[in-house]
């Protein structure tokens, strides 16, 4: 970790959240008096589910997973973050708690900025206050759906959505590095490892992908999405 700001301003940073654009540059500059960076390594935590939580988080560089720590040990991912994504859950409102954990995929280089922060910018800039409101609306949506598809699809059709949210998402290619493990895929689509494996070799042996350790190629995007509609 660092405890030096390599970042120069929020103003020049090529990764900053798309909804500072509202602010005015005596705004953009309290916020950049107010943030720090640090570096973190693949695998560390960068949020714990349930500490105290005092600041929202945004990634400058680098790809993080955010999971839900369920029973047994038993996690949930629900998305992939990448860099100028606002990562703040409703601790910020609530209850001052982190409601769940991040850990780096990668390298990551992130900045916080405190909660406070944003409270001051949605009570003073209406804009802002719109765009974070939209924010939070689209990511309340996206995890409605994630929850629906869950319950109500078979498990071919829960990894096919998982494959399509790297390619459209994630990577925007047919064609990515696959940077969680089989486990994880498990944990975001909600199915033991050995299903993961069993269900891609499958997709693999109707010619719908090529997958190995470390890559995916969708082959067969429109046989693909038919999957993952019918579930």
């Amino acid at each position: 970790m660092s405890g030096t700001n390599l970042i120069e301003s929020c103003e020049t940073c090529t990764k900053a959240w798309k909804n500072f654009r509202t602010l005015t540059k005596s705004e953009l500059q309290y916020v950049n008096e107010n943030r720090y960076e640090a570096i973190f390594k693949s695998g560390e935590i960068l949020i714990k589910q349930g500490s105290p939580a005092s600041n929202a988080l945004f990634l400058a560089s680098g790809m993080a997973k955010i999971y839900i720590e369920g029973i047994n040990r038993k996690n949930f991912i629900m998305s992939i973050a990448r860099p100028g994504r606002l990562i703040m859950g409703p601790g910020a409102y609530v209850n001052s708690r982190h409601t769940y954990s991040v850990a780096a995929i990668t390298d990551i280089q992130a900045c916080f900025i405190s909660f406070e922060v944003f409270r001051h910018l949605v009570r003073v800039n209406g804009a802002f206050a719109e765009a974070m409101l939209e924010d939070i609306s689209v990511k309340s949506l996206r995890t409605h759906m994630r929850m629906v598809n869950l319950a109500q699809k078979k498990m071919p059709g829960r990894l096919a959505d998982v494959l399509l949210y790297f390619a459209n998402d994630v990577f925007s290619s047919d064609e990515y590095e696959m940077i969680l493990s089989r486990q994880e895929l498990g944990e975001m689509a909600n199915m033991a490892k050995e299903s993961v494996v069993r269900i891609l070799k499958e997709f693999e042996e109707a010619g719908v992908i090529y997958s190995d350790a470390s890559k995916i190629k969708i082959l067969a995007k429109d046989k693909l999405m038919l999957i993952a509609a019918k579930g």
